[in-house]
């Protein structure tokens, strides 16, 4: 059976999906798969082995140039590689009326949420075979259900496992912590003076302090850091393939709420996530060494704190690899 997944972004959502797959590849060993999604993130989708063809579609940026031929050149090559591919079944693991589209170009039976579970119920009019699954459960457990589903097997929740590999990293064996402070809202950001701090403490354990950045403001952020405690090393601005290289070598990850620290936590490294915006209940990372702090109004959360739950996360893998 010849299953082609569509779902095309953010980098949290494809990486959510992970696990299901995963489910998937034990319970029908039968099945190959394919993935349909957004150009940006490809190099994410590449990093899960089992993956045969990535078909990538360029959504926001034919939004921007609707009218140009180039973009529907794209669009028509799009639909002829799904066409050729002949898959069995679609399974649109987005719910959303874009994604329906996408799924609808490959001319194969689809498979999605019902109406009253799609995040955008419309895109179920697509859909020759649909499930219920309730929205109040976290986007794994929902995107592991609906696989269950369409693909006839029964998830099991007792394990958790994202079946990515991390691509080779400069800092393999080394004692670094990846501080991802960049995210897409400046409400989630932590402030400046924060990750400093929590450099410092870093480097107090004997730690290596490593960031990064992915425009001007993030680059300003990463240079104050490194200012401010002069062993942080920043990464320059690089394709994903080379950060994900770099964070899947390190010891430690501190996040914002950002795809990379969602990534990190399926890597199964110690990760620490930081909401300040957001509720993690729905979307927050999970893994067998990831942890959330959020703040609360009236009480922001604080290095010291970060700090702590990093130690307990470090001495647990520790545990667990010993």
């Amino acid at each position: 059976m010849k299953v082609l997944i569509v779902k095309t972004s953010s980098m949290g959502d494809v990486i959510h999906t992970f696990p299901a797959v995963e489910d998937a590849r034990r319970a029908r060993p039968d099945i190959s798969f394919d993935w349909c999604v957004e150009e940006a993130f490809a190099g994410i989708v590449a990093l899960y082995p089992a993956i045969q063809t990535i078909h990538s579609v360029a959504i926001r940026r034919w939004r921007r140039k609707l009218l140009q031929p180039g973009t529907w050149r794209e669009v028509v090559g799009l639909r002829r590689a799904l066409r050729d591919c002949r898959y069995d079944l679609v399974l649109d693991a987005q719910g959303l009326l874009k994604s329906a589209l996408v799924a609808r170009l490959a001319a194969a039976p689809i498979a999605g949420f019902d109406r009253s579970s799609a995040r955008e119920p419309s895109a179920s009019l697509f859909y020759g075979h649909r499930d219920a699954v309730p929205r109040g459960l976290h986007a794994i457990e929902r995107t592991r259900r609906l696989f269950g589903l369409a693909l006839g097997y029964e998830p099991d929740f007792s394990r958790l496992e994202s079946g990515i590999v991390p691509p080779a990293g400069r800092f393999v064996g080394e004692k670094t912590a990846f501080l991802l402070h960049g995210t897409s809202r400046e409400d989630k950001k932590w402030p400046v003076a924060d990750w400093i701090e929590t450099a410092r403490l870093l480097v107090g354990t004997g730690m290596t302090p490593v960031t990064t950045w992915s425009n001007d403001r993030e680059k300003a952020v990463a240079e104050a850091i490194a200012g401010a405690v002069a062993q942080t090393v920043v990464f320059p601005r690089s394709p994903l393939a080379e950060i994900a290289a770099v964070i899947g070598g390190s010891a430690l990850v501190i996040g914002a709420d950002t795809g990379l620290t969602h990534l990190a936590s399926a890597f199964g490294l110690p990760t620490v996530a930081v909401f300040l915006a957001t509720e993690p209940g729905l979307t927050g990372p999970r893994g067998p060494f990831s942890s959330t702090l959020l703040a609360r109004p009236g009480r922001s959360v604080t290095p010291p704190e970060v700090m702590a739950e990093a130690e307990r996360l470090l001495a647990l893998k520790l545990q667990g690899a010993a």
